[in-house]
């Protein structure tokens, strides 16, 4: 006999399943970022989304499109070559809802706020599945990239802006929507993508015939794809779609799709191209700088993407916390957790105010010349920024939870691996930090704009006009700049959340982070805030559970 009733078939002193929530409405810093930086005619928007998103429906559609993941068909059964991508219902039910409410479109409707509010929605849309994301962003961000060729241009934008989703395989005149893929890298490059040898032979009919091998191309079921490949004039860039304009199918061949570490639900393929028809996007030989227009805007959708899942996490934890008891008292009552958990708060907050400060650059190079500029290498550091920590962040969120955390059944395995691949696609952080002082030495205008900002912040407080000396420092020793370039970069992204903070957030917050990040004795882990930060302010900013 048991001393009292034990009831085997219930667990105690567990957390329930957080779902059907509004991932927008509980997150307080968020709605103050998207309003602060002209985005808010766009709250309404986000609220409808955000419960969508938060919905237990969207949620299990996450799990089951990573659990399920995309598989290759290269043949039918008659041996014929099909090359099809399938996918599990779940995927397609979030490609569409997304593509719905505009996540690959709205960026592009002119409305003042419109990148914003872009990302807004992707940060939103992040928080489900990272790899339906990926091809939502290329989808967004081909735009600019098309635009450079006039009749491409108008043949494909209708399809690509159209905020319905069609996933059939068919030639792209006779889908009622269209998504966009690239492949740029070569086994034999990475991002060293002039060691590029896939070539292109004009065809005589304004056309080419691109023969090569990708070593990843992001979204092989995609309508059409921009391609970097060889002429006789140097490395240029291409559309290339899955059916040619005569409707018949394109001569790309899947060889496999790649094993990942995360981003399971996304397929990533090897590809071949045999003499496949393709058509010319913007100058020959200049094909870095067409498809440069399309990276610096998946660039942008990786900064907010690591925000977005860092505060997905956290909103796990938070969550946890306030429903495990431990040791006598809530976990989130216990002075130690608390602290990591505020830090962790403050690290979120930091990422998700500097995304969309990187959002609303765009928004304002749309007419102002100097925040062209500044949005060029700010981009960049947000990147790099953004996608580091979040990735440090994410182990610290599964520890919170313990064992809870560390179990598939919980959502923040699956969001430890995919974290990292915003850190490596579109460029590494050694990448950023080489285009950060390639920026600075070709576009001089780009490092002027930047010091203006930093500048214009000066005497605000003196832990930033500390950190800004230092930068000065660091740009000052120009034959160790490739040495430095990492920590320059550092002090550039910190510099830039510490000004934005103490631009929109309440004070407390702005002071908390420039003592935790901007302090010579800052510690390299969490959970080293002052006893008199206000940690459970800075807690409720990040997610305040429903009443």
């Amino acid at each position: 006999m048991l001393p009292y009733d034990f009831d085997f078939q219930t667990s105690l002193n567990q957390a329930p399943v957080l779902a059907d929530y509004n991932s927008f409405t509980t997150h307080a810093a968020l709605q103050q970022a998207v309003k602060a930086y002209g985005g808010g005619w766009a709250l309404e928007l986000g609220a409808a989304f955000g419960a969508v998103m938060g919905s237990r429906q969207m949620i299990q559609a996450g799990e089951l499109a990573n659990k399920y993941g995309p598989v290759l068909k290269t043949h039918d059964r008659s041996g014929n070559r099909l090359d099809v991508v399938e996918y599990h219902p779940a995927y397609h039910e979030m490609m569409t809802v997304a593509i719905r409410y505009g996540f690959h479109s709205i960026a592009w409707t002119e409305l003042p706020g419109a990148y914003v509010a872009h990302s807004l929605l992707a940060y939103l849309k992040q928080q489900i599945d990272e790899g339906s994301s990926c091809p939502l962003t290329m989808t967004f961000a081909a735009v600019p990239s098309l635009k450079i060729a006039g009749d491409i241009a108008k043949e494909w934008l209708p399809l690509v802006l159209s905020n319905t989703y069609d996933e059939r395989h068919l030639p792209y005149f006779e889908k009622k929507g269209v998504t966009f893929g690239m492949a740029m890298t070569e086994p034999q490059g990475g991002s060293d993508v002039r060691a590029n040898i896939t070539f292109a032979l004009p065809a005589g009919d304004g056309s080419y015939k691109i023969t090569g091998r990708k070593w990843f191309c992001s979204a092989p079921m995609s309508d059409a794809f921009l391609v970097l490949a060889q002429t006789s004039k140097g490395l240029s860039c291409f559309l290339v779609p899955r059916f040619t304009p005569t409707g018949e199918k394109n001569k790309l061949y899947f060889q496999r799709l790649k094993d990942k570490l995360g981003n399971k639900s996304n397929a990533s393929a090897e590809v071949e191209f045999h003499a496949a028809w393709g058509k010319m996007i913007g100058e020959e030989g200049r094909g870095v700088a067409s498809i440069m227009e399309m990276v610096r805007h998946t660039r942008l959708d990786c900064a907010v993407g690591s925000a977005a899942t860092l505060q997905r996490a956290l909103t796990e934890v938070i969550h946890h916390c306030n429903h495990r008891s431990a040791f006598g008292k809530k976990l989130i009552g216990q002075p130690l957790m608390k602290n990591v958990v505020a830090d962790l708060c403050l690290e979120s907050e930091a990422a998700t105010t500097l995304a969309m400060r990187l959002a609303a650059g765009f928004d304002d190079a749309v007419q102002n010349e100097e925040a062209i500029y500044f949005t060029r290498i700010a981009t960049a550091i947000g990147k790099f920024w953004n996608t580091k920590r979040a990735v440090l962040a994410l182990g610290e969120a599964v520890e919170c939870l313990g064992g809870n955390g560390y179990v598939e059944e919980s959502i923040l395995p699956r969001l430890y691996r995919d974290v990292p691949v915003n850190a490596i696609w579109e460029g590494s952080g050694n990448i950023q930090a080489l285009d950060v002082l390639r920026s600075m030495h070709k576009e001089p205008r780009s490092l002027e704009a930047l010091m203006n900002y930093y500048t214009k912040a000066q005497g605000q407080d003196p832990r930033l006009d500390k950190q800004l000396g230092q930068l000065q420092q660091l740009l000052a020793q120009p034959a160790y700049l490739e040495y430095n370039a990492r920590a320059i970069v550092e002090k550039m992204a910190l510099t830039m959340q510490a000004i934005e903070l103490i631009r929109i957030a309440p004070a407390p917050v702005a002071q908390a982070f420039c003592q935790a990040r901007l302090s010579a004795d800052r510690n390299i882990t969490w959970g080293a805030l002052a006893p008199e930060t206000p940690m459970d302010d800075i807690i409720q900013r990040i997610y305040q559970a429903p009443a």
